[in-house]
């Protein structure tokens, strides 16, 4: 089997991560190739170049005649342009998160993908972290979720709000996890380094009557990213950094108590379950579902129309928070 050619499109954090995992299939497994770099920083696209023995660019379109896909890891605000050229030239498309800057960008992208039968998947890595896998088959009827993503700020991430930037990841997982965009959005956010938001924090409410507390910061002075999940039957804890879940489950006592028979902590007690998780690669298990769709033709994890939808609630919760003008 033929490998797949795949260009790197943006050689900054991300982009360079992308190309050195690329370039390690290509040598452990002879399933991909690095077709090249391609940035509009010459002194940063031939440096990473270089580095992996492959062509290196000022424009993607270049790397498009020797390549069968494309990943895009450019600055948000062009990854329309970048995207459509791919998609326009019939190359399948692995994205970094958010899909677009835009709802109409974003669409623009949805549509060029199915006319030209083109795979288009969105780059929300968080989906593919080792602990996801043992937790979907746990989540029935979530009735409450609290979130909390965090970490010191970086200038990279400033040119986008924390919602797009980081809460995002925590709004992908739960709208797969439930099925459904949430119907209700209340939120607020502040301004704290950048000249966007930096800190936010936001209520949805799915239907279904799950309720969700989702708090991002990019001005912590430590790294978190926690999930809780609340059902009727047990809460579910992820711990995205450590790759741990812990499941806590109501068991019934049986018998009848002597005192106090009808409180619910004589009738029932709690046991505690270390889910076992073993440890990944997020972004080589995000890299090689991109490689089986792009064989398949199917998109099977964070599809375009899910990153969309993604992108709808972050902009949703931007739109809800009010201005300074609006506060009593």
């Amino acid at each position: 089997m033929k490998p797949v050619r795949v260009a790197v499109v943006g050689a900054g954090y991300m982009g360079t991560l992308h190309a050195q995992k690329i370039s390690l299939l290509e040598h452990t497994t002879g399933e991909v190739r690095l077709s090249g770099i391609a940035d509009i920083d010459p002194l940063r696209s031939k440096s990473l170049a270089r580095s992996l023995g492959v062509p290196g660019v000022l424009e993607g379109s270049e790397l498009h005649g020797d390549s069968d896909a494309v990943i895009v890891a450019v600055p948000t605000l062009a990854h329309h342009e970048v995207v459509r050229s791919a998609l326009l030239d019939g190359l399948d498309v692995l994205v970094e998160k958010p899909l677009a800057a835009t709802l109409d960008e974003g669409d623009d992208l949805l549509r060029l993908a199915r006319e030209s039968g083109c795979v288009l998947q969105v780059g929300h890595i968080e989906w593919f972290n080792a602990v996801i896998p043992p937790v979907r088959d746990q989540v029935t009827v979530p009735e409450f979720v609290e979130a909390r993503r965090m970490g010191p700020f970086t200038a990279r991430a400033a040119e986008m709000d924390v919602v797009r930037d980081l809460m995002i990841h925590d709004i992908d997982i739960l709208q797969q996890l439930i099925g459904a965009e949430p119907v209700r959005i209340q939120a607020v956010g502040a301004v704290v380094v950048s000249d966007k938001v930096d800190v936010a924090n936001a209520r949805l409410e799915f239907p279904g009557g799950c309720v969700a507390s989702l708090t991002a910061s990019r001005v912590a002075a430590t790294a978190a990213r926690r999930l809780r999940i609340y059902q009727n039957d047990c809460s579910i804890e992820i711990d995205f950094l450590d790759q741990s879940v812990e499941i806590a489950r109501r068991v019934e006592r049986h018998g009848r108590s002597n005192f106090a028979a009808g409180l619910v902590g004589e009738r029932s007690r709690l046991e505690t379950e270390q889910i076992k998780v073993d440890p990944g690669d997020a972004l080589l298990a995000q890299l090689a579902a991109f490689v089986g769709a792009i064989r398949s033709r199917k998109v099977t994890a964070v599809t375009g129309a899910a990153g969309l939808g993604a992108l709808r609630t972050a902009l949703r919760v931007l739109e809800a928070m009010p201005t300074r003008s609006e506060l009593p």
